[in-house]
């Protein structure tokens, strides 16, 4: 099949991974084969705080846009665990325009992630300001147990660059809350750095799971699913400020440092829904 980026008509030099790629990373199923908890939450006391990108273009390094967005199985799947455990999602962006989804990776046969996409659609078409919450999200009182960064390359335009992200990092660890996310997404943390001396990046020394730089570096240019070289690459650069990455493949691998849960790309995302949702009934009790 055609390994060539397919175009993206929608933008001047903008591509979609090529015909063969998503033969090789999408499917119209999951691997959901059931919850796996035997009681949820109860309480209503509790929710998680998802920070999706609202950017659809990524930038590489000749010219060329990766037409991409949040991975909709690494943002829907790990969802539907979180909100069947009783802990519905609000949906944030940078600007509060619309989250974005890599809707060619979209798993069209898949009930789980059908139904919560649906619906959740309100709250990803007319999400909330993360700028205009964090007075609310990170009050004494706040009604969030957990941050929720899904991945997609879309996950590296503006994320790991938002002052905001950064306050939400800090909060989470200075108040012991849960950060979850996955392939891409771990581009979070590193907004935990922004202005910070590299001795005191709250990160360091904690493990985390992220997409592999060699498949970016390149397995994906070769196949088409990106269309060209990125600027730079998630592992190096978490790696530079002392996080250890734990895997060099992906083969669905989530990692649980502390209250710190990562999974390694879509291959994760039952996982990594499993871990979250068993995480949070236990620290609930």
């Amino acid at each position: 099949m055609d390994k060539k980026p397919a175009v993206d008509p929608a933008e001047y030099n903008a591509f979609f991974p090529s015909p063969y790629s998503l033969t090789q990373y999408t499917s119209s199923k999951t691997d959901f084969d059931g919850l796996k908890f035997k009681t949820p939450y109860r309480g209503g006391k509790w929710k998680v705080l998802m920070i999706a990108t609202d950017e659809r273009y990524f930038l590489m390094q000749n010219g060329k846009f990766f037409s991409t967005g949040n991975h909709p199985v690494e943002m829907l799947l790990p969802m539907y665990h979180l909100d069947q455990a009783g802990f519905p999602v609000d949906v944030a962006t940078l600007s509060g325009n619309p989250a974005k989804l890599e809707m060619w990776a979209m798993p069209k046969e898949d009930e789980a992630v059908q139904s919560v996409y649906q619906k959740y659609l309100p709250q990803l078409r007319t999400p909330k300001k993360l700028a205009d919450i964090l007075d609310k999200a990170l009050a004494p009182d706040s009604p969030y147990i957990a941050v929720f960064v899904p991945g997609g390359h879309g996950a590296l335009t503006g994320i790991p660059f938002s002052e905001e992200v950064k306050q939400v990092m800090h909060w989470a660890m200075q108040n012991d809350k849960f950060i979850i996310t996955l392939c891409h997404g771990p581009g979070c943390l590193l907004a935990a750095a922004l202005g910070e001396p590299r001795q005191n990046y709250i990160f360091k020394g904690y493990k985390s799971c992220v997409f592999p730089d060699s498949l970016d570096r390149e397995a994906n240019i070769e196949m088409g699913y990106t269309p060209g070289s990125m600027f730079w690459l998630l592992g190096e650069k978490l790696s530079e400020l002392g996080v250890e990455i734990v895997n060099d493949d992906m083969t669905g691998k989530c990692h649980r440092d502390r209250k710190l849960l990562t999974g390694d790309s879509p291959l994760a995302s039952n996982n990594l829904g499993i871990l979250a949702a068993d995480a949070l009934l236990q620290e609930v009790g």
